[in-house]
């Protein structure tokens, strides 16, 4: 099998190169963008500089199939703020910072909800392998609300729930993992990210594959395996695929362990070039950065002449390959864009809209103000709640290109629907933050109980008003990028036969010393951009001057509007639960004695492990008694099913602990510390806190368990860290 090892050095080789020229460009690019600016308008919502981190996102209890025993198991699950799927034993295993079973990151996965769709996914994805009617399954589910998170190349997960309303709650909760771990790449990459982007698309035109990719999940280092798989994955099926003995099911068991421990190789051999090549193009980058500072006006100038030979000679081919097969087509792609998206956005602004309002009755009727820092607490984590968001991201699953999906080559929308839904995640975060600023500068004013409820009315108001503005802004935005996703590989493969082999001959046009931050290929790539860009901007403007989905038209600009408030979000961030919480709306003191500092030490640590998600049921359906031992393995799908409905028995025991999606029985949640008789259990997220080392290395695999991460039992749980401060990310697959 040592073709495998040299095919992937090939691979990642040819690629590496790629990364290494579009670096220089990249690096010049976002020089000169701070030199130029950007132009965009100015936003009106704050964004939050300091993220909503160190928080669990979502815990619960939920059964998972066992590669090795082939049985079910309950598990104890939670989200951390980094969105990897973190399994425990049991809950009592977590309160006791025994290691995790498992840490999970979802990029590159797809939920399945029936077992249908798995088992025709399993038989197509190794040919002759598809079970004749009849005979048993590669895997039963004892309930009939499974989750099954499902990789083209990577390990499968098997879950299963009691009720369809558990199943729609972790679907929506594995759906948010799912979408942020396949943001993987930090926004505010300027150099590094777009370099690495853009060396995938080129490797990928180099072997004349065009359009969207759906791989394109993760971080670095996941997509460059995903970008070898791709090419190694057929080849390894030719390979092996015949070679396979036994029933369908045990070849497709058999299909799926080999595909796993190929992916997790090229993984580790991925891994430790593209760090090597990174190094080396970051230790040469300050010398690049002198060259481009001394001679910026000199490169733009050679890439301006450049560029126009290149417009000279493709334009007229360009134009009318734009004017015959793509601009006819820019409107219904647009009004397919807009639909769904607008709607999400406006779903994004009535959420919004009633969580505001709903704490507003509360202040009112119930808790005034001594209760605004347990609300304002809530609503501050109101984007990064799965399930309150989830209305605005299921409006992007009606979108659909019919008919135009193959003309222009798009695979697939789920890259168009991801990130309208990062989008909506962002601008409603955006919209809460502003509201918390602009009204904790209203008590300020040590308002009364009908005043405060009066300040929150008026603030609300004023910030749907600029959401509206942003959301009109991004949504643009969105508009252009796609319609330029769809459009542009698709004029690129139409003009390549006729074109690309005569754009070797303008490289001499290019000095030599600039030639690291010029290159043909990329040049010709912004022409061709060019030609098509006009008629797209026309199109959106069009559709903003005739208001469509509450568009607004470029020339309406906010002028003035509130010129203070970014200064006000210069300030420490706000801590509603230590500042109003009991305290009468005035800012709490800082604790001057033991006792004092000891509460604050134990608030702080409760709000590392309180659930965004507070579900108002009174416990966690499949919890098991802490006291009882752990019920022996069922050995048949009869006995799974027993032990389901055992957990639904009133006579079990409520759960106990701070990390609650659901009060015990009989009280309301809380969103503060457990009693203080009771300390809380350290969180597993302490280690990340600054000052401690992360470790960011792969995983290795489980003599118990192939693919689950499992720590000695002396060692502290492990949570790697998908933030954008680390370099490496969950390597769990």
């Amino acid at each position: 099998m040592g073709w495998m090892g040299e095919k992937t050095g090939k691979i990642l080789t040819e690629f590496l190169q790629f990364y290494e020229d579009q670096y220089g460009v990249a690096l010049f690019n976002s020089m000169r963008h701070e030199i130029e600016g950007t132009g965009l308008p100015q936003a009106q919502l704050l964004w939050r500089k300091v993220p909503l981190d160190e928080r669990i996102v979502f815990s619960g209890n939920l059964f998972q199939h066992q590669e090795d025993s082939k049985k079910w198991r309950n598990r104890f699950s939670l989200v951390p703020h980094n969105y990897g799927l973190v399994l425990y034993e049991n809950k009592a295993a977590y309160e006791r910072q025994v290691p995790p079973r498992a840490v999970i990151n979802s990029a590159g996965y797809k939920i399945l909800t029936s077992m249908d769709q798995y088992l025709e996914l399993i038989g197509n994805s190794l040919p002759g392998t598809t079970a004749k009617s009849g005979s048993a399954p590669i895997l039963k589910c004892p309930t009939q609300f499974p989750l099954i998170l499902w990789h083209p190349y990577a390990r499968h997960y098997y879950f299963c729930m009691m009720t369809e309303a558990e199943q729609d709650k972790w679907q929506a909760v594995l759906q948010d993992c799912i979408r942020h771990c396949n943001n993987g790449i930090p926004e505010d990459s300027k150099v590094e990210g777009p370099a690495f982007t853009d060396a995938i698309r080129m490797y990928r035109q180099s072997k004349e594959l065009y359009g969207t990719w759906e791989m394109l999940c993760g971080n670095e280092v996941q997509i460059l395996s995903n970008l070898v798989m791709e090419e190694l994955g057929p080849e390894l099926k030719a390979e092996l695929g015949p070679r396979l003995k036994g029933k369908p099911q045990e070849r497709q068991r058999q299909w799926i362990q080999i595909s796993d421990a190929v992916y997790r190789m090229v993984y580790e051999q991925a891994k430790a070039r593209f760090e090597e090549v990174l190094s080396k193009v970051q230790q040469v980058q300050p010398a690049m950065q002198a060259v481009i500072r001394t001679d910026m006006d000199q490169i733009i100038t050679s890439k301006e002449h450049l560029a126009s030979k290149i417009r000279a000679f493709i334009l007229p081919k360009a134009e009318v390959c734009v004017r015959n097969h793509v601009q006819p087509y820019i409107p219904s792609i647009l009004e397919a864009l807009m639909v769904p998206t607008s709607q999400g956005f406006t779903e994004v602004r009535d959420v919004f809209f009633k969580e505001v309002t709903d704490m507003n009755l509360n202040v009112i009727n119930e808790g005034g103000i001594d209760k605004l820092g347990e609300y304002m607490e809530k609503l501050s984590q109101l984007a990064y709640h799965p399930l309150k968001m989830q209305s605005c991201y299921e409006k992007m699953e009606s979108l659909r290109l019919d008919g135009l999906q193959q003309r222009f080559d798009v695979s697939s929308t789920s890259v168009f629907k991801q990130r309208a839904q990062i989008h909506m995640r962002e601008q409603m975060d955006n919209a809460v933050y502003t509201f918390e600023t602009l009204l904790h500068q209203e008590l300020g004013k040590g308002p009364t109980k009908e005043e405060l409820c009066k300040s929150i009315q008026r603030v609300l108001e004023r910030v749907l008003k600029k959401y509206d503005y942003d959301s009109s802004s991004v949504r643009k935005r969105f508009f252009r990028e796609a319609l330029l996703q769809v459009s542009i590989p698709f004029l690129l493969k139409k003009l390549a036969p006729t074109c690309k082999s005569e754009l070797p001959r303008f490289q001499e046009l290019i000095f030599e010393d600039f030639a690291r931050f010029i290159l043909v290929e990329n040049t010709y790539e912004e022409v061709v951009l060019q030609t098509v860009m006009k008629d797209i901007l026309q199109a959106v403007k069009e559709a903003a001057v005739q208001r469509k989905h509450n568009l607004y038209r470029d020339s309406m600009v906010m002028h003035n509007s509130d010129p203070n408030l970014h200064l006000l979000a210069e300030g420490a961030p706000i801590d509603w639960g230590e500042e109003y919480s009991n305290s009468g709306g005035g800012g709490s003191p800082s604790p001057s004695t033991p006792e004092a500092a000891t509460l604050s030490e134990k608030r702080r640590r409760a709000k590392q492990v309180v659930s965004v998600v507070q579900d108002e049921e009174a416990g966690l359906p499949f919890e098991a008694s802490p006291e009882s031992p752990p019920p022996a393995s069922p050995d048949s799908v009869t006995e799974i099913q027993g032990l389901l409905a055992q957990g639904l028995r009133p006579e079990s025991p409520p759960p106990a602990g701070p990390l609650l999606n659901g009060a015990p029985t009989g009280e309301s949640p809380q969103p503060k510390a457990a009693p203080e008789a009771s300390s809380p259990p350290a969180s597993p997220l302490q280690h990340l806190l600054p000052g401690k080392a992360v470790d960011l290395g792969p995983p290795k695999p489980s003599d118990q368990e192939t693919g689950e991460q499992v720590s000695s039992p002396s060692s502290h749980p492990a949570l790697h860290t998908t933030t954008e401060d680390s370099a490496g990310v969950q390597t769990e697959f």
